[in-house]
């Protein structure tokens, strides 16, 4: 049995019927579209994070639907992307031509084995220099920074106390309006 590699040209001609493709080593993911808290968490992350990086001048935000295209048959869609200065010239009309500086997952039900492996695998196989995953249910944000070929957990945001989470480590993170 031959395997069917799908490539970027492909992807951009599946339909656009409320499911979330990507393209893993040309491989498609589908999953269905997010829950409520899982949108309000990705939003209450954006309504955090934007205004921080937008007055320090330090890159763009992205919220999803937001394709960052890795490779010709790897396009991914994280929850939300920053790009830093550096990696900003990446962004095109169409989309992230390139690895952004830091994705930002939040979990859900169809999405933890996805999350945790599959794409923590293919973020570090594309010099995805930070990776955050947040799980509702735990209440936890993980920081990861990639170290050679994985990652690294570098903190992590959990109970009611607020902290700093890398890379942005002068923006104190509430938990209180992350989980709102």
């Amino acid at each position: 049995m031959t395997n069917i590699v799908l490539t970027y040209e492909d992807f951009v001609a599946l339909p656009d019927d409320g499911k979330r493709y990507e393209l893993h080593e040309g491989e498609l993911s589908v999953s269905p579209a997010p829950t409520p808290r899982h949108q309000r968490i990705i939003g209450n992350l954006f309504l955090i994070l934007a205004p921080h990086v937008r007055v320090s001048g330090r890159g763009e935000i992205f919220l999803s639907p937001f394709d960052c295209i890795l490779t010709n048959i790897t396009v991914v869609e994280p929850d939300l992307v920053y790009v830093d200065e550096e990696r900003r010239r990446l962004v095109s009309e169409r989309a992230l031509e390139g690895s952004p500086s830091l994705a930002i997952e939040v979990l859900s039900t169809y999405s933890i084995n996805t999350d945790r492996r599959r794409k923590m695998a293919l973020y570090a196989a594309h010099d995805v220099t930070w990776y955050w995953i947040a799980d509702p249910d735990a209440r936890t944000i993980e920081a990861y920074r990639l170290a050679g070929i994985a990652y690294r957990l570098e903190g992590v945001l959990e109970g009611t106390q607020p902290r700093t989470l890398p890379p942005f480590l002068e923006l104190l993170l509430d938990p209180a309006a992350v989980w709102a």
